[in-house]
C-alpha cells in the first residue's frame, strides 16, 4: 500500500512515524500570471499559503472589490438554491464546475464570471418578478375563496334568522362542504384551501377599475357606508320617522378570523361596546390560506350585529388590531348569488393563470438547477483564488506579487513544474521565481494517509494535532485501538457480527460516500475500517476466550480438566464440578484460549477475574512503557539530553521498579505450579515493612506467616533495591533538568544575537533589497519570540508538575487499565444471561411460540445492548486508555496541521452547510 501510495503521489517514500518534511517557499508572480498561477496550485493541492497582511482589514487589501462581487454572485446563487428547494426543485451537486455553460466562446475566467454577473442579473430579475406575479395571484385567489365562504356561512346565519321570523330563506350555494385542505377549486366549481371576507354593501367582483384586493375593496365599501350615514347636502330633507328607523336599524360586518383567536375576540368585543353587539360565528372544517401571510391555519367565519355608527369604528378598530379579513356582503339573497357565481367564474380564471405562472416559475427553476452546481463551483472558484491572492505582499513598482508557503519537500518539484506551465499559459513578460528560504518558525504537520490510516490518525488528532516531526501514535494505534477494544469486547459470535456490518460497509463504500447519510450513520460509515480491524481482534479475543455468545466452544479438542475421581456422581452429573471444583488430567494446558470447562463450574469468575485482572495489569505495564521509550525518541531526534537523561532514564527506573517488578511477580506466580503468593501482601508490605517478604515473625513460634510470598531467591533484597530506585527516581526527575537550564541560559546571555533573517538572497542589487524588507517583520518577530526573558521560578514549577503528574499517573494510569477486566467481565455475563436466562429458558419451555419469543427478545437484547451499547463502551474506554494513559506520556499535540490551498469540495461545504445553500 505505501509504495502504491508513493507512486501514485509522485514520491519515493510515505512516512507515518513521523511527519513530512516541509518547506517554506517564496513565490514571485507577475502580476499578468497571478490568476492563473493561484488557479494552477489551488488544483495542485500541495501548498499551505502564509498570510503576510494578516495585520491589514479584509477591505483595505487589494483584491477586496473582486470578493465583494464574488460574494454578491453567491448571494444570487443561493437565492436561486432556496427558491428552488420551495418550488420542489432538484439541483444537481457536481464538484469542479467550470461553468461551461454560460457559453462556447468564454476563453477566460474572468470573462466567464463578467458573462455569469450579467447572466444571473437577469435571471434574479425575471425570477423575482414571476414570483411577484405568482404571490399577487395567490392572494387574489386567496381572497375569492374566503368571499365564497363567507358568503355560505353568513347566508346561513342570515337564513336562519329569516326561518325564525318567516321570511325566505337564500339558496345553499354547497349543501355541507367541508374545506379539506384542497389546493384551487375555483375550476372544479367548488371552493378550495383559501377563502375571502364579505360585507353588507352591494360588491360587483368583475366591476371595472377596481384594482386593488378585496380586503381593500371591504375597507373602501365601509368607509363610503359610513360617508353615506353622515352626508346630507344635496339630498332631500327625510321625515323624523325615517331618521328614527334609521337610528334604530342594526348593522353588521362580516370577515373570517383566525380560530384560535375568537374567544379573546369576543371578550374584547364585548367590553369595548359594553355589550351592545351580537356575535355569530361559523368555523371553517380544514385549513385555509391566509391572504396576507400565505400560510394554511384553521379560521372562523364572523359576522358582528350592532347599533350606532361608534360601536361601528369601534368595532373596525378592533377587527384591524386581530387582523380580520373584512368582506363586504348583501343582505339581498339575489345579491348573494350573483356574487357568489362571479367569484366561482373569476376562481376558474385565476387557477389557469396560477397554472401558468406556476409552470413559467418552474421552467425558469429547472434552468438554473441544470447549472447552478457549475456557478457555484465557478464563484467559489474565484472567490478562493482572489483569497489566496490577498494574503500576497503586491510591489506596485515592479508589478509582482510576493508569497509564502509552507510545502511537502516531496512535491516541490511539482510546485515548481506548475508554475512554470502557468506562467507560460500567461505569456507573461517575466519567469516566476520559486526558492525555499529558512524559518524560525515550526512549520505545519502533515501525514500523508490511505482511507485505512486515515481513521486511527483522525482518532489521533481529535487529541491533538502533533508538532512538527514528533513522533506519531497513530502508528501504534492502528494495532493497539483495536486490540484493547477487543479485549473488552471479546465474543466469536459477536465479532462476526460486526464484521458483517463493516463488509457491508466497505463493500457500498462508492455508493454510501456519493450519498448524504444520516449523522450517526455517517460517524459509523467514516470508521468502517476500525470497525474492520476491531471486529477481527474481537474474533480472535472470543477464540483466546472460547466464547461465541458466551456459549462455549471445543474447536481446540477436549478438556484437560475432569470430575474429580472420587466424586460419586463422577459419572454422571458431577457434583463437585460445582463445589470443590475440577481436576487437571496431567496432560497440561488447553491447546489454545480458556478451556471451555471452566464455564458455569464454580470456579469459573474467581479463576477468569484472576486472570483478566493480571492480564489487564501486564497490558498496561507494557503500553505505558512503549509510551514512555516513545518520548526517548522524541528527545534522541530533537538532541535534547536533558529530557533524556533526568526524564527518559528515571521515568523508565520508577514505573519498572515498581509496576514492572508487579508485572514480573505476576508471570513468575504463572509460572510456579501451584503458587499461592499474595501480589497485593507483596506490594503493600514491599513500602511497609522493607525486606520483610515471608511476614517474619508472625507465623506460630515466631516464624514467617506467609512463606508462599517468596517467588524466588534474594527476592528481599532486590525489592530494597528497587524500592531505593523508584525514590532516587523522583528528585533525579525534579531537580537537575532546571539547574541545568538555568545554566544553560546564564551561559547563553553573552551571545551574540542573531538578527538576520535565515535565507539567501535571490539577486543581487534592488530585487535583493527588496526581498530583504519584505521578510524583515518576520525576522524580527521570530528573533524576539526566541529570545524571551528564562524565568527559572516558572520552569521549576512547570518541572514539579511534570514529575508530580508522573508519579501519581503511575499509580492512577495501571489501575485505569483494570477498565479491561472490568468490561470483559461485564460483557460476558450480560451475554450468559440473555442466552441462559433468555433464550434457554424458552427453549426449556418446549411451546414454539415461546421459542419464537425467546429468540425475538434474545436476538434484540443482543442487537440493542451488546452490539450497540457495550460496543460504544468498550470504544470510549479504549479511547480514554490511548488519550490519557497512552499518550499523556510522550505526546505534545501542540502543532498545527498542514491545511493546503485547494478547490476541492468548495461546493458539497456550500449545500452541506445548514443544508447548505438549499436552507
Amino acid at each position: 500500500v505505501r509504495a502504491t501510495l508513493a507512486s501514485e503521489l509522485g514520491t519515493a517514500t510515505m512516512e507515518l512515524f513521523r511527519s513530512e518534511h516541509m518547506a517554506l517557499t517564496r513565490v514571485i508572480v507577475p502580476s499578468e500570471a497571478a490568476h492563473g498561477t493561484f488557479a494552477a496550485l489551488g488544483a495542485l493541492e500541495c501548498c499551505q499559503l502564509v498570510d503576510l497582511n494578516a495585520g491589514s482589514a479584509s477591505f483595505t487589501r487589494t483584491y477586496a472589490t473582486q470578493i465583494r462581487r464574488a460574494e454578491e454572485l453567491l448571494r444570487r446563487m443561493r437565492y436561486f438554491a432556496h427558491e428552488a428547494k420551495k418550488a420542489k426543485v432538484d439541483v444537481v451537486i457536481r464538484e469542479g464546475g467550470s461553468g461551461a455553460r454560460l457559453s462556447s466562446t468564454t476563453s477566460s475566467s474572468s470573462a466567464g464570471t463578467d458573462e455569469l454577473d450579467h447572466v444571473s442579473d437577469e435571471l434574479e430579475k425575471e425570477l423575482q418578478s414571476s414570483l411577484r406575479n405568482y404571490e399577487r395571484l395567490m392572494r387574489t385567489h386567496s381572497e375569492l375563496v374566503e368571499l365564497q365562504i363567507v358568503l355560505e356561512k353568513a347566508g346561513k346565519i342570515f337564513d336562519e334568522s329569516r326561518a325564525t321570523s318567516g321570511a325566505r330563506p337564500t339558496d345553499d350555494y354547497s349543501g355541507s362542504r367541508a374545506y379539506d385542505d384542497v389546493e384551487g377549486g375555483g375550476s372544479r366549481g367548488t371552493t378550495s384551501e383559501a377563502l375571502l371576507p364579505a360585507n353588507d354593501n352591494e360588491f360587483d367582483v368583475r366591476a371595472p377599475g377596481r384594482s386593488g384586493s378585496y380586503l381593500e375593496m371591504a375597507e373602501l365599501s365601509s368607509e363610503q357606508r359610513s360617508n353615506e350615514g353622515t352626508s346630507g347636502g344635496n339630498t332631500s330633507v327625510e321625515s323624523a320617522q325615517e331618521q328614527a328607523a334609521k337610528a334604530v336599524r342594526l348593522g353588521f360586518i362580516t370577515g373570517v378570523l383566525m380560530t384560535s383567536k375568537v374567544v379573546s375576540f369576543e371578550r374584547i368585543l364585548f367590553r369595548a361596546t359594553r355589550g351592545n353587539m351580537f356575535l355569530k360565528q361559523s368555523p371553517i372544517l380544514g385549513l385555509v390560506v391566509d391572504p396576507t401571510t400565505g400560510e394554511k391555519c384553521e379560521k372562523t367565519v364572523i359576522v358582528v350585529f350592532f347599533a350606532g355608527e361608534r360601536a361601528r369604528e369601534k368595532i373596525v378598530k378592533i377587527c384591524e388590531a386581530f387582523n380580520v379579513n373584512r368582506y363586504p356582503f348583501p343582505e339581498d339573497y339575489t345579491r348573494q348569488r350573483q356574487m357568489y357565481a362571479e367569484s366561482t367564474a373569476r376562481l376558474v380564471e385565476l387557477q389557469s393563470t396560477l397554472d401558468a405562472s406556476t409552470a413559467h416559475r418552474d421552467e425558469i427553476l429547472r434552468n438554473i438547477g441544470d447549472n447552478l452546481s457549475d456557478w457555484f463551483g465557478m464563484v467559489l472558484r474565484e472567490k478562493a483564488i482572489y483569497h489566496a491572492m490577498n494574503m500576497c505582499r503586491v510591489d506596485v513598482t515592479r508589478k509582482v506579487l510576493v508569497a509564502h508557503a509552507w510545502v511537502p519537500t516531496y512535491a516541490t518539484a511539482k510546485v515548481q513544474d506548475t508554475l512554470s506551465a502557468a506562467n507560460t499559459a500567461a505569456s507573461a513578460s517575466v519567469g516566476t521565481i520559486f526558492q525555499e528560504i529558512e524559518s524560525k518558525e515550526m512549520p505545519p504537520t502533515h501525514f500523508q494517509t490511505n482511507k485505512i490510516t486515515a481513521v486511527f490518525q483522525g482518532i489521533v488528532e481529535a487529541y491533538g494535532v502533533a508538532s512538527y516531526r514528533e513522533v506519531n501514535p497513530a502508528v501504534a494505534t492502528i494495532v493497539t485501538f483495536p486490540f484493547l477494544f477487543a479485549v473488552m469486547f471479546g465474543d466469536f459470535g459477536h465479532g462476526i457480527l460486526m464484521l458483517l456490518v463493516a463488509m457491508y460497509l466497505i463493500m457500498n463504500e462508492k455508493k454510501m460516500g456519493a450519498n448524504k447519510l444520516n449523522e450517526i450513520v455517517q460517524m459509523g460509515f467514516d470508521g468502517r475500517y476500525a470497525i474492520l480491524f476491531m471486529s477481527i481482534f474481537s474474533i480472535y479475543t472470543g477464540l483466546l476466550y472460547n466464547e461465541c455468545f458466551s456459549v462455549p466452544m471445543n474447536w481446540f479438542g477436549e478438556s484437560k480438566y475432569v470430575c474429580d475421581p472420587d466424586d460419586p456422581t463422577a459419572a454422571t452429573t458431577c457434583d463437585s464440578k460445582y463445589t470443590t471444583g475440577l481436576v487437571n488430567n496431567g496432560d497440561g494446558a488447553y491447546a489454545f484460549g480458556v478451556d471451555p470447562i471452566w464455564h458455569g463450574s464454580r470456579s469459573e469468575l474467581p479463576f477468569l477475574n484472576s486472570m483478566k485482572m493480571k492480564m489487564s495489569i501486564l497490558m498496561g505495564v507494557t503500553q505505558m512503557m512503549l509510551g514512555i521509550f516513545m518520548s526517548c525518541l522524541n528527545h534522541l531526534y530533537t538532541n535534547d539530553k536533558l529530557s533524556l537523561y533526568f526524564e527518559f532514564i528515571p521515568q523508565v527506573l520508577f514505573l519498572g521498579a515498581l509496576f514492572g517488578y508487579l508485572s514480573l511477580l505476576i508471570v513468575i506466580k504463572w509460572c510456579t505450579p501451584g503458587s499461592t503468593a499474595d501480589l497485593y501482601h507483596v506490594m503493600i508490605y514491599m513500602f511497609l515493612a522493607p525486606g520483610n517478604v515471608d511476614c517474619a515473625g508472625e507465623g506460630e513460634n515466631g516464624g514467617p506467616g506467609c512463606p508462599e510470598n517468596v517467588l524466588f531467591a534474594g527476592q528481599a533484597a532486590f525489592q530494597n533495591f528497587l524500592l531505593f530506585v523508584a525514590f532516587v527516581a523522583v528528585p533525579v526527575m525534579l531537580i537537575p533538568k532546571p539547574y541545568f537550564l538555568k545554566k544553560k541560559h546564564e551561559a547563553s546571555r553573552g551571545g551574540v544575537r542573531r538578527g538576520a533573517t535565515g535565507y539567501s538572497r535571490l539577486d543581487t542589487g534592488d530585487d535583493g533589497e527588496f526581498l530583504q524588507a519584505a521578510d524583515t517583520e518576520r525576522s524580527d518577530a521570530s528573533a524576539v519570540a526566541e529570545e524571551e526573558e528564562f524565568d527559572f521560578s516558572e520552569v521549576v514549577v512547570h518541572q514539579a508538575i511534570h514529575t508530580i503528574e508522573f508519579v501519581l499517573g503511575a499509580v492512577s494510569n495501571t489501575a485505569s487499565y483494570l477498565r479491561l477486566w472490568a468490561l470483559s467481565l461485564a460483557h460476558a455475563q450480560l451475554s450468559a444471561v440473555f442466552w441462559d436466562r433468555v433464550f434457554m429458558g424458552a427453549v426449556a419451555s418446549g411451546n414454539v411460540i415461546a421459542i419464537f419469543i425467546g429468540f425475538a427478545v434474545w436476538a434484540s437484547a443482543t442487537i440493542g445492548v451488546l452490539m450497540l451499547m457495550e460496543s460504544l463502551s468498550a470504544f470510549l474506554h479504549a479511547l480514554r486508555l490511548h488519550w490519557v494513559e497512552y499518550m499523556n506520556k510522550f505526546y505534545g499535540g501542540a502543532g498545527t496541521k498542514f491545511t493546503p490551498y485547494t478547490f476541492a469540495g468548495l461546493v458539497a461545504e456550500e449545500f452541506a452547510s445548514k443544508d447548505g445553500a438549499m436552507d
